[in-house]
């Protein structure tokens, strides 16, 4: 489950970036033109979405996903 919302918020977070690369390279905010400008109701909540997946996002960086190697007792 924790796999599933891992990919979700790193796709929610690589729109969020190729937003950004749009705003810096064209000046052109994609998500203001979709929902109605910058401080329209949607963009709004898009751009809370992207923030919040960028927070999520920072635990996978301290994450030990390592498999762990399981054996049996006897030999």
């Amino acid at each position: 489950m924790k796999i599933m919302w891992d990919k979700a918020a790193l796709l929610i977070l690589i729109i969020g970036g190729v937003n950004w690369g749009l705003v810096g390279i064209f000046g052109f905010d994609l998500v203001a033109w979709l929902f109605g400008g910058q401080t329209a109701l949607l963009s709004r909540i898009v751009y809370i979405i992207v923030a919040l997946s960028a927070v999520w996002c920072i635990s996978l960086l301290f994450r030990d996903d390592t498999p762990v190697e399981i054996t049996s007792g006897s030999h």
